[in-house]
């Protein structure tokens, strides 16, 4: 951990490894937490043994955001995120990263119970896609 820091060079504080964070009642696990002296921010280290993926960047994001919210002192800076991956296609990456701060959405799917009059016999009802894929009990059976 030593030569670790010493390579990240000079100002950081080790806060800890697996660094336990909960987010509405989900508990998740930073792999690295540091804390810069002279940038005053924190540095979230997120480890990855492969090539990197686009998903990375937006879990990065969630533990920034975790992170400024539960741990950030109001006279620190925003936090850094660095992602250590052992390659990366470098223009995955720029795509990947290039407009994080754009403004996203999430949405629960509602099964509908009925549907709405407009759709009915324009959709297989549930018995009919079941009938077509075959009874659940008899696909765990084959599989």
């Amino acid at each position: 951990m030593r030569q670790f820091l010493i390579e990240l060079g000079v100002g950081f504080a080790f806060v800890g490894n697996q660094v336990p964070l909960e987010v509405g009642g989900e508990d998740f696990k930073i792999d690295l937490l540091f804390y810069h002296l002279k940038l005053r921010a924190y540095v979230v280290i997120d480890l990855k043994m492969g090539a990197f993926k686009p998903e990375y960047a937006g879990k990065m994001n969630f533990y920034l955001s975790a992170v400024d919210d539960m741990l950030r002192h109001p006279d620190d800076k925003p936090s850094i995120g660095l992602i250590l991956c052992k390659s990366k296609n470098g223009i995955v990456a720029e795509y990947a990263l290039r407009d994080i701060a754009k403004r996203l959405g999430i949405s629960e799917f509602k099964h509908l119970e009925t549907l709405p009059d407009q759709l009915k016999g324009t959709l297989p009802t549930i018995e009919e896609i079941e009938a077509e894929l075959g009874a659940p009990e008899e696909r765990s059976r084959t599989d």
